[in-house]
């Protein structure tokens, strides 16, 4: 049977653990997280709230340009690498890394056993947490960025301590009333 003509169908298994065999890793794409937009408010307020109060302090904190608005609101990019492995029932499965992996990390006919996880949107394979490179003897966890770390760890500061600000001078008002 010519395979170029019929294609073989690919399943999407849920998992959570599939045990198989490499068939070969497809060419990556970039996706991007959103980022909400009451998350963003909140943690752009509290640090506007502390560089006000402390304006030389934030200034130090946070040297250079402020991150805009829309640079934040975009979200983080992250690298997508479909994976199509059969499994040892002989169901040609295909699954999503999201994140980099080593080059040699993976390599066809190498035998694997992954835990994925369903992805919120049905129409996308499912995600793989974890590989196991039973040929190797590796134990792969590929890493996303998240939007926490795309906020940056001094605007998260900064608003950690406006939010602290922000509940020392309402416990003062009620205190003080």
């Amino acid at each position: 049977m010519d395979h170029d003509l019929f294609p073989e169908r690919v399943a999407w298994r849920s998992g959570p653990v599939i045990t198989g065999h490499v068939v070969r890793l497809l060419e990556g794409y970039s996706r991007e997280i959103r980022v909400r937009q009451p998350i963003l408010i909140a943690v752009l307020v509290t640090a506007g709230l502390f560089r006000l109060v402390l304006r030389p302090v934030a200034a130090a904190l946070r040297p250079g340009d402020r991150p805009r608005w829309k640079d934040l609101r975009k979200g983080p990019e992250f690298l997508v690498t479909p994976l199509r492995l059969r499994d040892d029932t002989g169901v040609l499965c295909e699954v999503e890394i999201h994140g980099h992996l080593p080059q040699s990390a993976l390599e066809p006919r190498d035998h694997i056993q992954v835990t994925v996880r369903s992805q919120k949107d049905a129409g996308l394979a499912p995600r793989v947490e974890r590989i196991v490179n039973l040929t190797t003897g590796q134990l792969l966890t590929p890493r996303t960025p998240t939007v926490w770390s795309h906020l940056g760890p001094a605007l998260l500061l900064q608003a950690m301590i406006g939010l602290l600000l922000l509940g020392g001078l309402t416990a003062w008002i009620v205190l003080a009333t």
